[in-house]
C-alpha cells in the first residue's frame, strides 16, 4: 500500500508552530517562514534521547512501586503505604471502584506506556515495515493517556491537604511518590522526544525499492526480448 508522506510530497513541517513549507534543497539551513525556527525533516537524535529517558523511567519504576508513597502518623501509630498496599486497602474496605481506578492509572498505565514506547523505538530503530498505521495509533494513544498517570500523585496530595486541614493526623508524601512522579514525567518526555515520522520512513524506502525492482525487471525483460529478436532463426 502506498502512503502519501511529506517526504514524498517535498514538504517539511516546523516543530515549533506546525507550519508546513516546501522543502528547499540548499547548503544553508531552511527556516520556518512563520516563526523563524530551523526546519529539519526529523528530530535530531530522536531515538537516542528516547532510549535514555525510557531507561531512566524503567529504573525509577522499581522504587516507585516498592517505596512508600505516603507516611501517616497519628495517635494510633505510624504507617507507610505503597501504591499496591493502597489498592489492597481500598479493595478490602469496599471502595473497589477507587481501587480499580488507582490500579489502572498508577500501575497499568505507566507499564503500558513503557512497553508501547519500547516497541515503537525498537521497530523504528530496526526500520521495521510492520503495521505503520497501527503503530501511529499506539503513539497517539500513549500521548493521550499520559496525563492520567499522575492520578495517584494527585490522590496523595489531596489526602495530605485534607488531613492537615482537619488536623486529624500528619500525612507526608514518601519517596515513592517522588519516584512515581519522575516516572510519569520521564515517560511524557520520552513520548515527546520520539519522532513518529520515523515509522513512515520505511514505507518510503519500501516504495523506492519496489519501484527500483520493477524498473530493473522491466529493463531485463526488454533486453531479453531484444536479444531474442536479434538471434538468427534456424529452420
Amino acid at each position: 500500500m502506498k502512503y502519501v508522506t511529506a517526504l514524498r510530497a517535498g514538504l517539511v513541517s516546523c516543530h515549533a508552530c506546525g507550519q508546513v513549507s516546501p522543502r528547499i534543497r540548499s547548503v544553508t539551513p531552511q527556516h520556518c517562514p512563520r516563526c523563524g525556527a530551523r526546519l529539519h525533516r526529523r528530530n535530531p537524535d530522536s531515538l537516542m534521547r528516547t532510549w535514555a529517558l525510557l531507561l531512566a523511567a524503567a529504573l525509577l519504576y522499581i522504587p516507585a512501586n516498592l517505596l512508600p508513597v505516603m507516611h501517616t502518623s497519628s495517635l494510633l501509630g505510624s504507617e507507610d503505604d505503597t501504591i499496591m498496599s493502597g489498592v489492597v486497602y481500598f479493595w478490602t474496605s469496599g471502595d473497589w471502584p477507587l481501587a480499580v481506578i488507582v490500579f489502572i492509572a498508577s500501575i497499568m498505565v505507566p507499564m503500558l506506556k513503557l512497553s508501547v514506547l519500547v516497541l515503537l523505538t525498537i521497530t523504528a530503530q530496526r526500520r521495521s515495515r510492520w503495521r505503520p498505521m497501527q503503530r501511529t495509533k499506539l503513539y497517539r494513544m500513549v500521548e493521550r493517556i499520559g496525563r492520567w498517570s499522575m492520578l495517584d500523585v494527585f490522590v496523595v496530595t489531596l489526602t495530605v491537604a485534607l488531613v492537615r486541614f482537619k488536623s486529624i493526623a500528619v500525612i507526608t508524601a514518601g519517596p515513592g511518590a517522588i519516584a512515581f512522579g519522575s516516572v510519569v514525567i520521564l515517560t511524557m518526555l520520552a513520548s515527546m522526544q520520539f519522532d513518529p515520522r520515523l515509522i513512515w520512513d520505511t514505507t518510503e524506502g519500501a516504495d523506492k525499492t519496489v519501484k527500483k525492482t520493477k524498473r530493473v525487471a522491466g529493463s531485463n525483460l526488454a533486453q531479453g526480448s531484444t536479444q531474442q529478436s536479434q538471434d538468427p532463426k534456424h529452420d
